[in-house]
């Protein structure tokens, strides 16, 4: 890996903050959960924070001389990728083109990556460094920081871009160059698939750590779909609403068989998904106690209506869902233990719910904390 003569100030693990510091939290610039759902970590206007998910503690807590825009853990490597931010507008245009991969246990910067225009996300697994910016995708190798490929794709101000985490060939999904587009990129067959998921704006994208199954959401908001990354074929459709809604986060269960989705609703769903034991390439149950007969029996009763009724009416909804305040962005993802959901919002609140696979419902919260609180 090449190195930066560049560093971050070094933290320092001695150093308590003052009493101006401890009572104003942070501002949470971005959060995200790790490769595996195991830690979840807040990009902030100080640094960063990582915590540990099961059971719920703090981790890790970095204070620099500047805040961080994005952040981005390699699974519980002690590696970070770093993008940072300032509140001068004039400095910010310098901070956000530059990617710093930091070593936390040296507390150094071991390498860096600069652009001509902000960094909107960066991805990472243990080969690879993906970062986007507002037009192109660059790929580089870990180890080195060499090129390995660069990708052209529509305005993507969020930066929407997932790949696949099973060791291997990567699979990486991001907007094609047309409205509703999504592109698959198979680096082990060296394909690249043009997938039309939607008439408007794709806004929303998640990928199964197999890279074989993709779900999308676009500016509509009313409707997710899931695709085959290996033919491009819909697989399945579920509906979150009736009225526009902006989807601020997508996540797949392991096995693929749940599909949770948080919006600015306030209201986390969790969809029942068909995906096949061929598509997923895995050994998923079938058993009673795994389906929601609820949603199928339901669904079934409209099937005769089809074509007479609008879409709406015979529309797979939700099995499961959690109620939380409008107002702030919430993120997703499904926890280490059977049936659970967890949500982190930028309002500085994780939650921990589980989710009955038979009868569906409300959601039974199990923990709550305010993780910006000392």
């Amino acid at each position: 890996m090449s190195y930066s003569d560049e560093t971050l100030p070094q933290p320092d693990p001695d150093s308590s903050p003052g009493p101006t510091q401890t009572q104003i939290p942070p501002t949470i610039h971005q959060l995200s959960f790790n490769q595996d759902n195991t830690c979840f970590s807040a990009a902030t206007d100080r640094g960063f924070l990582v915590f540990n998910i099961d059971p719920y503690r703090p981790l890790l807590r970095r204070d620099f001389d500047t805040g961080l825009s994005l952040l981005s853990m390699l699974f519980r490597f002690e590696v970070f990728a770093l993008v940072g931010s300032s509140p001068s507008f004039s400095a910010a245009a310098n901070t956000n083109t530059k990617a710093l991969l930091w070593d936390d246990h040296a507390s150094r910067c071991v390498g860096e990556l600069s652009f001509r225009s902000p960094i909107r996300s960066i991805r990472l697994r243990r080969d690879t460094i993906i970062v986007t910016l507002l037009h192109k995708i660059y790929v580089y190798n870990f180890s080195d920081l060499k090129l390995l490929h660069q990708l052209e794709t529509t305005s993507n101000p969020k930066g929407l871009c997932e790949i696949s985490q099973v060791s291997g060939p990567m699979v990486l999904v991001c907007p094609g160059l047309q409205k509703g587009t999504v592109r698959v990129e198979n680096y082990g067959s060296k394909r690249c698939k043009f997938i039309n998921a939607h008439s408007s704006n794709i806004t929303c994208l998640a990928l199964t750590h197999d890279g074989r199954v993709l779900a999308t959401a676009s500016s509509k908001g009313t409707l997710i779909r899931v695709f085959n990354t290996l033919d491009g074929t819909l697989i399945q459709e579920v509906r979150r609403g009736a009225d526009r809604a902006e989807i601020y986060s997508l996540a797949f269960s392991s096995t693929a068989q749940w599909l949770a989705v948080s919006s600015d609703k306030g209201t986390v769903h969790v969809f029942s998904l068909k995906v096949d034991s061929v598509a997923l390439g895995d050994d998923r149950s079938n058993s009673a106690s795994e389906s929601p007969i609820s949603n199928y029996s339901a669904l079934s009763s409209l099937s005769i209506l089809k074509g007479i009724l609008p879409k709406y009416f015979s529309s797979e909804w939700s099995v499961a869902q959690f109620r939380l305040p409008e107002g702030s962005r919430y993120i997703v993802a499904f926890g280490q233990q059977k049936n659970t959901v967890m949500i982190i919002g930028m309002d500085g609140s994780f939650h921990r719910c589980q989710f009955d696979p038979v009868n569906g419902g409300q959601m039974t919260q199990i923990e709550e904390y305010q993780f910006l609180k000392p």
